[in-house]
């Protein structure tokens, strides 16, 4: 499978994982997706390695986060990020990474515009 393939095939799955997610998750991981697969589209093979790298962990976390389902206590989805990794992050990763948790602490009644 080439590179461009795999890549394919990992982003259809992390949007097909979504449609389990609740659906103000959905909106704003799918949007996120989005946005970080078109601006990682000209990146250096080494920065397409940890891209690659990353997002599919996110995937398998994700997949079996969806896969235990119990009634009685609500699904946690994501992971907490290491302090090592967040030191090592950009200013606008930084700056990013704060957009994103402010969109997820939203109120759910707040609509969040759907990108096409």
């Amino acid at each position: 499978m080439s590179h461009i393939q795999r890549v394919k095939t990992l982003y259809k799955l992390i949007l097909k994982l979504h449609k389990g997610l609740p659906q103000e998750f959905q909106i704003i991981g799918t949007n996120y997706t989005r946005d970080e697969f078109r601006r990682h589209k000209t990146c250096t093979p080494p920065e397409a390695n940890i891209f690659m790298n990353e997002w599919t962990n996110y995937a398998i976390t994700l997949a079996k986060q969806l896969g235990v389902k119990n009634e009685t206590d609500k699904t946690k989805f994501g992971d907490e990020l290491p302090t090592e990794i967040l030191e090592n992050l950009r200013d606008e990763q930084i700056v990013q990474l704060y957009e994103l948790m402010e969109a997820a602490k939203a109120p759910k009644n707040f609509r969040v515009d759907q990108k096409s």
